[in-house]
């Protein structure tokens, strides 16, 4: 089941347009096609703070290096 989502669950995930981050732990697919994934917030002192839904197409993983844009090419050797 894990190969239909492109995040996967327990990761460090930005949202590209408000720059929210936290930890994806939970996900849901609809009729429709269209999936998305509960981000939970870091939390400290035992403070609890709500997460956010947000589609899958606006999350970035944080541990990915590249995450879209420009990118630079080495080189090419000859």
């Amino acid at each position: 089941m894990d190969e239909i989502f492109k995040v996967k669950m327990g990761v460090k995930a930005k949202d590209r347009i408000t720059g929210f981050k936290g930890v994806v732990t939970a996900r849901a697919e609809y009729l429709t096609g269209c999936r998305q994934y509960l981000v939970q917030p870091s939390a400290k002192d035992g403070e609890w703070k709500g997460g956010e839904w947000f589609d899958e197409d606006r999350l970035i993983d944080q541990k990915k290096k590249n995450d879209g844009g420009p990118q630079q090419n080495p080189a090419p050797i000859k």
